[in-house]
C-alpha cells in the first residue's frame, strides 16, 4: 500500500481532474494511501520540511505543485517525484505538462473558423503553459497572414499581469481593433477580460469574443457573460501520472517521461457565441442557427430568415464562412452534441431528443464520422479517465 503525497492546489479544477485520475489509478491497482499538504506549506516549510515530513512519514511519491530551484535537492531525496509545471519544466524529473502549443493552436481554428480577422492574446510570457499557448496560437494565426495583438507581453511586469489592473487593461482593450478573437492563457485571465470589458462597455461576444483555458466550470459560469474555454484532458493526465509513479516506485526513477495533457476540444458558452461577419443577412443566419441548434434545423428554415434566394443565400454563405449552410448546421450539432456528451450523463438517445432529433442511430453514425469513433467510446475517452 504506497503512501504518496499530493502537493497541489485544491482549489482549482485542473487539480481537481489531476486528482480524480490519480485516484482512479488507486482504485484499480492500489489501494493507496494520500497525504493531501496544502501549498502553503511550499512557501512556509519550504521544500527542506515538505522532504523531512516525505521521510519521517515513509512517503513512496509526491505528485505536486514544486519550484525549479528545488530540484537538486528533490533528485538528492531519491523519491520518486513527479512535478506539475505550474512555472516551468523541469528536466530532471518528469513532468506533468501539456500540448501547450497544441491548445493554442486549437484557439486560433476555433476564431478562423468563427470568420474573425483581428487576433489577441492575454497572458504571461514567463510562464511555460501561458508562453506556449501563445506560440501555437500566434504561429497559426501567422500562417494564415495575421498578427496577434499582445497584452504589454514583452514590457510589462509579470506581477502587474497576474492582478486586475483596470487602466492597463482597459487602455489595451479600448486600442484593439473591433470585432477580435482574444485568446487568454486560462479561465481565470478571460474572466479578468469579461470584468474590464463590462466596466468598459465593450460586448462581449459581439466586440471582443473571449476564448479562456481549462474548462474551469466554476469561473466560466461567474463570468459575465459565461466564457467559452478549451477543455483538457487532466483526469486522464492524473491517471498517466499515477501509472508513470507506480512504475518509478517499483522500478527506479532512472527511467521517465513526461505526462502530456491533452486539449480536448472547445467548450463554447456565451462569450464567443457568435460569428465575425460584416454582411447582414450572413450575421442574421449565423444567429438564428446558433440560436436553434438545439432544433432539428434544416437549411430551407434559415433561407426563411433573409430575403435572399436559397442559391444566393448559399453562395455568400459559402464565401464568408467557407462551408456549405448544411455543413455548418453539421459541424455545430457535432459540436454541441459532443459537449452534452462531455458535460452530463444523458445517454446518446436522451441527448439527441434534447436537440430535438428523433433518430439517435443518425446522430451516432455522423458523430463517428466526425470523430472517428462512437460517443460512448469517446466518453469513455475522455470522462473516464482511461
Amino acid at each position: 500500500m504506497y503512501k504518496i503525497i499530493l502537493l497541489l492546489d485544491f482549489a482549482e479544477e485542473y487539480s481537481k481532474s489531476l486528482m480524480k485520475g490519480i485516484n482512479a489509478y488507486s482504485k484499480e491497482f492500489g489501494p493507496w494511501i494520500f497525504c493531501r499538504m496544502p501549498l502553503f506549506h511550499r512557501e512556509t516549510v519550504g521544500i527542506d520540511g515538505i522532504l523531512k515530513w516525505a521521510l519521517e512519514w515513509k512517503a513512496d511519491g509526491i505528485v505536486g505543485q514544486l519550484y525549479n530551484k528545488d530540484i537538486e535537492k528533490i533528485v538528492q531525496a531519491g523519491i520518486p517525484v513527479i512535478a506539475q509545471d505550474f512555472k516551468e519544466r523541469f528536466t530532471e524529473i518528469p513532468n506533468i505538462t501539456g500540448g501547450y502549443q497544441e491548445a493554442g493552436q486549437l484557439g486560433a481554428d476555433y476564431f478562423l473558423k468563427k470568420g474573425f480577422t483581428n487576433f489577441a492574446f492575454y497572458g504571461f510570457n514567463d510562464i511555460v503553459w501561458s508562453r506556449e499557448r501563445a506560440e501555437g496560437f500566434e504561429e497559426r494565426l501567422k500562417k494564415r497572414g495575421h498578427q496577434v495583438h499582445y497584452f504589454e507581453h514583452k514590457k510589462a511586469r509579470s506581477t502587474e499581469l497576474w492582478y486586475y489592473k483596470p487602466s492597463s487593461l482597459s487602455r489595451w482593450l479600448k486600442s484593439l481593433p473591433k470585432p477580435i478573437g482574444l485568446m487568454t492563457c486560462d479561465d481565470n485571465q478571460g474572466q479578468h477580460i469579461t470584468e474590464v470589458c463590462r466596466q468598459l462597455g465593450i460586448r462581449i461576444p459581439e466586440e471582443v469574443a473571449v476564448l479562456g483555458v481549462d474548462n474551469d466550470e466554476m469561473i466560466c459560469d461567474l463570468s459575465d457573460p459565461p466564457l467559452s474555454s478549451i477543455a483538457l484532458d487532466a483526469e486522464k493526465g492524473g491517471y498517466d501520472a499515477a501509472k508513470l509513479l507506480d512504475h518509478m516506485i517499483k522500478h527506479g526513477i532512472s527511467k521517465y517521461y513526461d505526462i502530456i495533457v491533452k486539449p480536448v476540444q472547445v467548450i463554447t458558452r456565451h462569450s464567443t457565441d457568435i460569428y465575425a461577419t460584416n454582411d447582414d443577412h450572413i450575421a442574421s443566419s449565423l444567429k438564428y442557427i446558433h440560436q436553434n441548434i438545439d432544433k432539428n434545423l434544416h437549411v430551407d428554415e434559415v433561407v426563411k430568415q433573409v430575403p435572399l434566394s436559397r442559391r444566393a443565400l448559399e453562395k455568400r454563405f459559402l464565401e464568408i464562412t467557407g462551408y456549405p449552410i448544411y455543413k455548418y448546421i453539421f459541424n455545430l450539432r457535432i459540436e454541441k452534441f459532443t459537449q452534452k456528451l462531455l458535460d452530463t450523463d444523458m445517454s446518446v438517445f436522451e441527448i439527441a431528443l434534447d436537440m430535438g432529433l428523433t433518430d439517435s442511430k443518425n446522430i451516432a453514425r455522423q458523430f463517428r464520422q466526425a470523430k472517428g469513433c462512437s460517443p460512448s467510446v469517446y466518453r469513455n475517452r475522455y470522462v473516464a479517465g482511461k
